[in-house]
């Protein structure tokens, strides 16, 4: 087999096995972080104003400080609205675009033995396992995980630019990679946080495997780990504009402590390694950071330990393993260290990237041991991975079936009850998301979230009363609580029409005006609100608010139609 041929038609193999292993996933809804990043973001919506493109909402949602994410959903907006199909489309087309990368840096890499010598057959071999492994589900299938895959693609992309720039036979060979590399630095840093460590693995990587010290790569090209450190610039403006927005989520402030989410870390990449080499059970959401103390993470804490200080030796006497074991530190360090990211102390999709690293550990170990047996047994992985996976994508097509799942998994995680509930609310199971919600709220009685969506499904019900009452108790213990709020002004309007109440239709309408005022982009509340004036004969009002909703979501027909209606009564007059 001729030497292009060799390159191409791995590469073929592994776009052939990610169709397979994602093609249960096109129709997928949006789940969890999705709607907040999508059908809740207005920036996305006009991709003329690239300005509101490039300056996504800072408030805490995923896109929040990611300009290019953002970018990324608003062009696939354009392209096919809210249709979740096109998305899903982008996910697979970024993780397969990084699988093909991770082929052609590994390829390059001048490995030590067992790799040496084995350098297209290793590199493919890791890309697909890489591809089709289960762990890797929810960062492809989760449409707002893109932030993690697309920042993997420009991480990736920087090393290969460092491959290309330390190996090419000519300048323009070399000036080719610096550029690939300090571009994709850029657009990392625009795209996820974890980059920040982007340019500390490359020099690693050149020092490892180029350059043969530290020193060394610097004086060969110090221009291009100067422009690598540059772009951390751009990171720390888009985390002062952006970032700092998820200060409920991220930070010092975020009430996690350092050392306590350190703690936790050191469980969580335990359970990573375990879910590398063993994916089962996965989940999509283990709930908030919790307190963790030294007695409950002692034996965590002492693995880690033992790993890193054999990563450190390795980085001495064996220079490759010593690579792929700090890689696999510091890609996860970003959000698996001391910053803590209390929303989700546990992630599957932090262990993107670094399962790369892992991988080719198991895939050289195998070759050590198995010789040429060792490309049957890679493959034969691959195929249980590729059906593991696609048989996990199998429950991400309802949201009911994802969240009873994870409840499942994890039963007292307060966000998952809730979740499932309003996934059954959606699926028109009123019933059976009281229930949940009562379960969620039996959980965590100082929670809003809980009452807050029980007054929703206790008007789906027909309890209004009731429904007053959980809307009432929410704002009493956040009394910012924007859904809890609309929920209770549409229980008020409700009662309005049970009793023919001027008075209570008042009530909901200055309810919705509360609603608007702690989100103006709150459409629901804000077309209902239009719904409230048009019953209480305020044409001109409604047709107002049914305009600005327009003005912030274009293209809502059912918008444009009650706006139609709206009108028509004006002109009937």
């Amino acid at each position: 087999m001729n030497s292009t041929l060799r390159i191409w038609l791995p590469g073929l193999g592994l776009i052939i096995a990610a169709l397979l292993a994602w093609s249960n996933t096109w129709s997928a809804p949006f789940v969890f972080d999705d709607r907040a990043a999508i059908l809740d973001n207005p920036t996305i919506r006009d991709l003329s104003r690239l300005g509101e493109v490039l300056a996504p909402p800072a408030d805490g949602r995923a896109v929040a400080g990611r300009p290019v994410v953002n970018l990324s959903l608003a062009l696939n907006y354009a392209v096919g609205q809210a249709n979740p199909r096109g998305y899903h489309v982008v996910n697979l087309a970024v993780h397969v675009l990084a699988a093909l990368v991770l082929f052609g840096l590994l390829r390059r890499t001048p490995w030590p033995e067992p790799l040496h010598g084995q350098a297209v057959t290793g590199a493919f071999l890791v890309a697909l396992l890489w591809t089709l492994h289960p762990l890797q589900t929810e960062t492809v299938t989760c449409v707002v995980q893109r932030t993690e895959s697309l920042c993997a693609l420009f991480y990736l992309l920087v090393l290969y630019g460092i491959a290309l720039a330390g190996t090419a036979s000519t300048p323009k060979g070399a000036f080719l990679g610096s550029v690939v590399a300090v571009t994709a630095a850029v657009l990392g840093m625009a795209t996820k946080e974890v980059m920040v460590t982007a340019p500390v693995v490359a020099l690693l990587y050149d020092r490892t495997f180029l350059a043969g010290s530290m020193a060394e790569a610097w004086r060969r090209r110090r221009g291009l780990y100067l422009g690598l450190m540059a772009s951390w610039i751009v990171l720390a403006v888009l985390v002062r504009q952006g970032g700092g927005a998820r200060g409920t989520a991220a930070g010092w402030g975020a009430g996690v402590g350092s050392v306590s989410y350190l703690l936790l870390q050191s469980k969580a990449v335990l359970l990573y390694l375990r879910l590398a080499i063993f994916p089962h059970p996965l989940v999509v959401d283990y709930g908030p950071a919790v307190p963790v103390t030294f007695a409950e993470a002692a034996g965590s804490l002492a693995v880690i330990a033992v790993l890193m200080g054999a990563t450190a030796w390795a980085l001495v006497r064996r220079p490759a393993l010593g690579f792929l074991g700090a890689a696999f530190f510091l890609i996860l360090a970003p959000s698996s260290s001391v910053v803590p990211l209390s929303a989700q102390g546990m992630a599957e999709h932090r262990m993107y990237l670094p399962l790369a690293a892992v991988l080719v550990l198991v895939v050289a170990g195998l070759l050590r041991w198995l010789g040429r047996g060792a490309l049957v047994a890679v493959l034969v992985l691959a195929m249980a991975s590729g059906v593991a996976t696609w048989r996990r994508n199998a429950v991400y097509g309802r949201e009911v079936t994802l969240w009873s799942d994870t409840v499942a998994q994890v039963p007292r995680n307060l966000r998952a009850r809730v979740n499932l509930g309003a996934a059954l609310l959606d699926a028109g199971q009123p019933a059976a998301a009281a229930a949940q919600l009562e379960e969620a709220r039996r959980l965590q009685p100082n929670a809003p979230e809980p009452p807050a969506d029980l007054c929703h499904a206790y008007l789906k019900l027909g309890r209004v009363d009731e429904a007053i009452a959980q809307g009432e108790a929410a704002l009493a213990l956040a009394p910012g609580h924007a859904v809890a709020t609309a929920n209770l002004a549409e229980a008020l309007y409700q009662r309005g029409n049970q009793q023919a109440s001027q008075q209570q239709f008042a009530a909901a309408i200055a309810t919705y005006r509360r609603a608007i005022a702690l989100v103006p982009a709150y459409a629901a509340a804000r077309n209902n609100l239009a719904n409230a004036l048009l019953v209480t004969g305020q044409v001109d009002a409604a047709i107002a608010e049914y305009r600005e909703v327009l003005r912030r979501w274009p293209g809502d027909k059912s918008v444009q139609e009650n706006l139609a209606q709206a009108e028509a009564l004006k002109a009937g007059r």
